[in-house]
Formats: structure tokens, sequence, C-alpha cells
């Protein structure tokens, strides 16, 4: 009798055959399903009901989904208008030949990159605290007026934040800015430098161009994870975002939408809202690079 030997036709199925069964149990089937409940209004599991485009209309007069809308913009453009250029001033710095030590400032910069949120929270809580906290002690100490019970979590949540954000993700981003400014020609720097370039011109006439991909998917990177804010703001500030929902991000208002109030139906409209601005920032990105290698 002769072994069974698959036709060579079907044998790149079979080794696709795990990749597509996840794929379809935990990506296609959830995207469906979250797309069939966007259009449905839920009380619990067992209780469905068509709304058609209900859930949308809604969305365009709730007044906690606005807000949430624009906090997490003011988070996202305050990541990203800080986060970027301080990873790249750290890449060019730590590039620099003549600095000593530079191997363990990469690593000191990188570090955080690589801990947790919840280790973040736990940091920052201690430090934004009233009366006991190194911020409010450190101000304290070099402007004795300064009030100790200054709440930062409440006066300036989106900044402590945003803060929070830059010293965990500036490092990453860091390490991709150090690998493109390893491929800048360093004749052409040599060239200008003997022109009679100065450091700014070389910058910004050399140095950046090189690093204008690397630039366009680091700013991508960082507006993709600041539009997705949930983990340190639920930590930092609790499941209602804060005092007077400061800090209520869009993600955290799909929480609570689905899971606190159990209308899951709704909570899907938001997550495809969110899901169609990411798409959109994408497809600009996208758009703006390919301009940008025509010119």
């Amino acid at each position: 009798m002769k072994p069974y030997r698959p036709h060579p036709r079907g044998t790149p199925w079979v080794f696709l055959a795990p990749f597509l069964l996840l794929f379809g149990v935990f990506t296609a089937w959830p995207l469906l399903r979250s797309l069939q409940l966007a259009f449905e209004q839920t009380s619990g599991p067992q209780t469905t009901v068509f709304v058609g485009l209900k859930n949308f209309r809604y969305l365009a007069t709730d007044p906690l989904f606005w807000q949430a809308m624009e906090n997490t913009v003011t988070f996202t453009l305050g990541t990203v208008c800080v986060q970027v250029p301080v990873a790249l001033g750290l890449a060019l710095l730590l590039n620099r030949p003549d600095l000593r030590g530079r191997a363990l400032f990469r690593l000191i910069f990188f570090a955080p990159s690589l801990i947790g949120m919840v280790f973040v929270a736990l940091l920052f809580l201690p430090m934004l605290e009233k009366r006991t906290g190194l911020v409010n002690i450190w101000l304290h100490a070099v402007y004795p007026p300064w009030n100790l019970e200054f709440a930062w979590l409440e006066n300036y949540a989106m900044t402590a934040l945003i803060l929070a954000t830059v010293w965990v993700g500036a490092g990453f981003m860091m390490v991709f800015f150090l690998a493109a400014l390893q491929h800048v020609p360093a004749e052409l720097l040599e060239a200008a430098h003997i022109d009679g370039a100065g450091a700014r011109q070389r910058f910004w006439h050399i140095v950046l161009p090189e690093l204008r991909p690397v630039l366009g998917l680091m700013t991508l990177l960082a507006i993709v994870g600041s539009m997705q804010l949930f983990e340190l703001s639920y930590l930092l500030l609790g499941d209602t975002g804060g005092v007077s929902n400061r800090g209520l991000s869009l993600v955290m208002y799909l929480y609570q939408t689905g899971f606190t109030t159990g209308d899951l139906g709704y909570a899907s409209a938001i997550g495809w809202v969110l899901a169609l601005l990411l798409m959109g920032v994408a497809m600009l990105q996208r758009h703006l690079a390919r301009r940008a290698q025509e010119d």
C-alpha cells in the first residue's frame, strides 16, 4: 500500500491553515461581529435590537463622545509634537562620536520603553501626589511660595499623561533615529562642511531629508499609539477619566460604554469611528510619503 502524499497544489494551504484558522477566529470574526453590533443596541448578551444608524447619529450629539475625542486629539498632538523631537534630539546627541559613554546613555534612555504601563503609573503616581509628591516638593524647594497641595492629576491631567508617555516612548523612537543616522552619507556631510555649511544647514539639507522615511514612520506610530490611549489614563486617573473627565479618551469611553453600561452596540460604533480615524491618518501619511518621494 502506497503512503498518502498530498497534492503539490494543496501543500501551501497546509502550512497556511494554522494562520488562517487563528486569523479567522481572533481577527476576522471579531471584526465582522463588531461591525454587526455597531448597528444594534444591546443590553447584555441576550438582548439585542437592530437600530440601523441610530448609534452613529447619537455619536454626533453625545457630549461625552466629543469630550473624549477632544481629549484624545489633544493627547495625540501633544505626544507627537514632544516625543518625536525629543527622540530625534537624543539620537543626534548620542550619535556624536566624541561623546563619552554613548552606549550607557543609549541604554539609560531606551530602558523605560522596556517596562509596562503599570510600573509607569506606580512611578508617576507618587511623583504627582499632593503634598508628598516629589514634583511639588522639588518645586517648593526651588520656589517656596509654591503650594504643596497643588493637584497635578486634577488640574493638569493631560500634561501628566503626555509627560509619562514621552518618558516611556522617546527612547524607543531614539533607537530608530540612531539606526537611520548611521546611513547618512558621511561624504555628503564632509563635502558640505568643506563648502562652509554650518551644523544647522547640514541638518536641514542633508540629515533631515535622509531621515524622512523613518520620521514619517515614527510619527505614524506615535499617532496610532496615542489615539489608543487607555491603560495609562485608567491607571493614573481611574475608570472615569479623572475630574470632569479631563483624561477621558475614546478607548476609555468605549470601555465604559461596553463593559460598564453594557451597550456593546454603541461601544462598537465608537470603535469603528476610531478605526476609520486611524485608517484616514495612515492613508494621509502614505500619500504625503509618496509626494515627498516624487519631489
